[in-house]
């Protein structure tokens, strides 16, 4: 799953836009399902596989834009291709963390970390950017905080695969509103980073005759094909429905993924939901309502000012 661009303001919302931004949040809750068919394939194998499938789509999507263009200039450009460099490695940590987590019976936790993240990513806007919390904002972000307290006390220790998920999308959203490029050339400058060490991954695994691709089942070749359609189309979609939506509507639509994330886990996968986390999660939901509250009624100052 690719962290979602901020979109630009806007005054009022396109039906086109919601529809674009709706199919991609139900891509990416339905990703966990997927994800699950390939359980028994290692995850670096798989993100191997989600980068160099995504490449051509990527492209793909460039040459029906005519962007493609604006990828030349990205790559004689050091601080661009280091800037990728950077976001490429987060994205590609984010996907291997999601992957395992889904494989290995933590889809819970999953839903957790993209739960957090807006929270993570106002505090990261407040230490990084200097930007001011208001006292609604900082009651979510210490609601969510003591959350994470309740579920590591009830471990014995942190809960690794939320906060890897949530630090490396916040990080990735943060370090990618900074690159000078839109995010369809972005996300093509990034598998492009990644794609000559996945195919060296993948060729060594096939000396050594360990690789899954085209030695075991057909289906196990069709979804790691698959794998380019189910990494770049939601991303896609997304980058062009989230300049045609406001800001509180993108706040309250990206809930929708972790949601199905959870609801998935508990009902399809049946993870435990013991004690700690029917305690944890609720502090979660009250915390993202809180945010969200004061996020649409920030939205809605605005708007009224510029009216």
């Amino acid at each position: 799953m690719s962290a979602p661009q901020t979109p630009a303001a806007k005054t009022e919302d396109s039906l086109r836009g919601f529809g674009f931004a709706l199919a991609a949040y139900l891509m990416w809750g339905l990703l966990p399902v997927y994800m699950k068919a390939l359980a028994h394939i290692p995850p670096a194998e798989v993100i191997a596989h989600r980068v160099i499938w995504s490449l051509p789509i990527a492209g793909a999507v460039l040459w029906a834009l005519g962007r493609t263009g604006d990828i030349g200039p990205a790559l004689r450009s050091p601080r661009m291709l280091a800037m990728g460099a950077a976001t490429a490695t987060l994205i590609a940590v984010n996907w291997g963390i999601y992957v395992w987590a889904i494989g290995s019976g933590h889809a819970l936790d999953a839903a957790l970390g993209y739960y957090i993240n807006p929270l993570f990513s106002v505090f990261l806007g407040a230490v990084l950017l200097g930007e001011r919390l208001s006292r609604t904002q900082l009651v979510a972000i210490g609601l969510a905080a003591l959350a994470v307290a309740i579920l590591t006390y009830d471990a014995g220790r942190l809960p690794a695969v939320a906060l890897g998920l949530t630090l490396t999308w916040g990080l990735y959203a943060y370090l990618k509103k900074s690159l000078p490029i839109g995010p369809n050339q972005g996300f093509f400058l990034e598998v492009l980073l990644l794609v000559l060490p996945a195919v060296l991954y993948l060729g060594w695994l096939e000396l050594r005759g360990t690789g899954h691709f085209a030695r075991a089942s057909a289906s196990d070749t069709a979804l790691l094909l698959g794998c380019g359609v189910v990494t770049a189309v939601p991303l896609m979609v997304y980058a062009n429905g989230a300049k045609l939506l406001r800001l509180s509507t993108i706040a309250m639509m990206q809930y929708i993924a972790p949601t199905m994330i959870f609801l998935t886990a508990v009902f399809l996968f049946r993870e435990p939901f013991g004690t700690a986390r029917m305690i944890a999660f609720p502090m979660i939901w009250a915390a993202l309502a809180i945010f969200t509250w004061s996020m649409v009624r920030q939205a809605r100052s605005v708007s009224d000012r510029a009216g």
